[in-house]
C-alpha cells in the first residue's frame, strides 16, 4: 500500500462517523473503525455478510435501498432508530450515497450517532459536578475530623478519672467517635494511587462472579460474555475489582429488594475504537458492561447518581458509585449509565493506550 493510501486509510479510520459500504446485493464490503464500533464486532465478521443480518426485522428497508442503487439516488434521514439483533438501539443521522466502481455500484452509509454530543456534554457536566461535590465533602470531612479527634481524646482522658460504673458512657463516646471517623474516611474515598501492573481484566471479573455466587442468598443468574481479544491492560486489579464489585452489589440489592422475577446480571466486555475520555482521544478502549434486569434507577436520582450519599436503596450508604467513579478516574477512564424499567446498564471505559498509562504511573 502506497504512503498516500495508508494516510487516507488512517484518516478514514480516525473519523467519529461510521462508514459502511455495501454492494448491489446489500452485502457489506467495507467498514471503518467507527463502523466496527457501531456494529460492536470486527471487520472479519462484517465483510461478506448481508447488512440486514445485523438488524432486527423492519429496521432496514431493503426495497428502498435496492431502488436507490437502481436509480442512483442519494438520501438522508435524521434521528432514525437503528435496532440491532443484540437488542441495542442507536439514534443516528443517516446519509446514503451512491458510488460507482468498475465491478459495480455501491452504497455508502454514513452513520453519525446523534446522542454522541449529548453524551459528551453530559460527561463534562457529570465530571464537573462530581469534582465540586467531592471537594465540598472533603472540606466538610476535614472540618469534622479535627473536633472529632478532640472529643475522642477528651473521652479517653475522662475515662481514667471515672469509676467503672460510669466508664460505659465514655466508651460509648469513643465508639461513636470511631464510627463517625470511619464514615468520614469513606466519604473521602480512596486516597492511595493505583499500583499499575499488566493484568487481564477478565480475571477481576471472574473473582467478582465467584464472590457473588456465595454473597447472595437469592438465585441471581450471572451471565458472562467476554471478548477474548482484549489484551492485558496496565491497571490496578484491586481497584478495578472494587469498582465493578460496587456496581454489581448495587444490582444485586436492586434485584433483591424489587423481587424481580428471573433476576439476571450480565458481565460483558468489548473493545471500543476512537473514543474521547476526559478530553483525551484514545485509539482503543476496553469496555466493561454490567447489565441487570431490575426496576431501573429512579428518575429523581439519575442526574446525581455518582454524588456521595445519594442512594435509593434501603440502608444504603450512597458511597459505592462515588468510590467506583474515583477508582476508574485513577485509570483515566469513565463510567456511563443508561437505565429504564427492566434494564440498567453501567459501562466502564478503560483506555488500552499502554504508553499513556505507563506515563501516569
Amino acid at each position: 500500500m502506497h504512503s498516500t493510501e495508508l494516510e487516507t486509510q488512517q484518516l478514514i479510520n480516525s473519523l467519529n462517523t461510521a462508514l459502511v459500504m455495501v454492494d448491489n446485493k446489500l452485502t457489506i464490503v467495507y467498514a471503518n473503525h467507527a463502523g466496527e464500533a457501531l456494529f460492536e464486532t470486527g471487520l472479519k465478521q462484517l465483510i461478506g455478510h448481508p447488512l440486514q443480518d445485523f438488524f432486527l426485522p423492519g429496521t432496514i428497508e431493503t426495497t428502498r435501498l435496492k431502488a436507490a442503487i437502481r436509480k442512483g439516488e442519494d438520501f438522508t434521514e435524521n434521528e432514525i432508530k437503528l435496532a440491532f439483533r443484540d437488542n441495542r438501539y442507536v439514534s443516528a443521522d443517516l446519509t446514503v450515497t451512491n458510488l460507482h466502481f468498475e465491478d459495480g455500484p455501491r452504497l455508502l452509509f454514513e452513520v453519525k450517532k446523534i446522542d454522541q454530543q449529548k453524551r459528551i456534554s453530559r460527561e463534562n457536566l457529570q465530571n464537573a459536578q462530581h469534582y465540586a461535590a467531592r471537594e465540598l465533602v472533603r472540606g466538610l470531612a476535614h472540618e469534622i475530623k479535627n473536633p472529632l479527634g478532640g472529643i475522642r481524646g477528651a473521652a479517653q482522658l475522662l475515662e481514667k478519672e471515672l469509676s467503672e460504673d460510669h466508664k460505659e458512657f465514655t466508651r460509648m463516646i469513643i465508639e461513636q467517635s470511631d464510627r463517625l471517623r470511619n464514615l468520614v474516611d469513606r466519604l473521602l474515598g480512596p486516597n492511595s494511587l493505583p499500583r499499575f501492573e499488566e493484568s487481564n481484566v477478565h480475571q477481576a471479573l471472574e473473582k467478582i462472579r465467584s464472590l457473588m455466587r456465595f454473597d447472595s442468598d437469592n438465585p441471581i443468574t450471572i451471565v458472562r460474555d467476554y471478548d477474548p481479544s482484549i489484551p492485558p491492560l496496565m491497571l490496578d486489579p484491586d481497584m478495578i475489582q472494587q469498582a465493578v464489585l460496587n456496581i454489581v452489589r448495587n444490582s444485586v440489592q436492586a434485584l433483591t429488594e424489587s423481587q424481580t422475577p428471573n433476576p439476571q446480571i450480565k458481565l460483558i466486555t468489548r473493545i471500543e475504537r476512537q473514543m474521547t475520555i476526559q478530553t483525551k482521544r484514545h485509539a482503543l478502549v476496553a469496555k466493561i458492561k454490567i447489565i441487570d434486569n431490575g426496576p431501573g434507577i429512579p428518575a429523581e436520582i439519575k442526574d446525581t447518581l455518582f454524588y456521595p450519599m445519594v442512594t435509593s436503596k434501603q440502608n444504603g450508604s450512597g458511597l459505592g458509585l462515588s468510590i467506583s467513579q474515583t477508582l476508574i478516574n485513577h485509570h483515566g477512564g469513565k463510567i456511563d449509565v443508561d437505565s429504564y424499567p427492566g434494564h440498567t446498564e453501567f459501562v466502564i471505559y478503560i483506555p488500552i493506550d499502554r504508553k499513556e498509562t505507563d506515563d501516569d504511573e
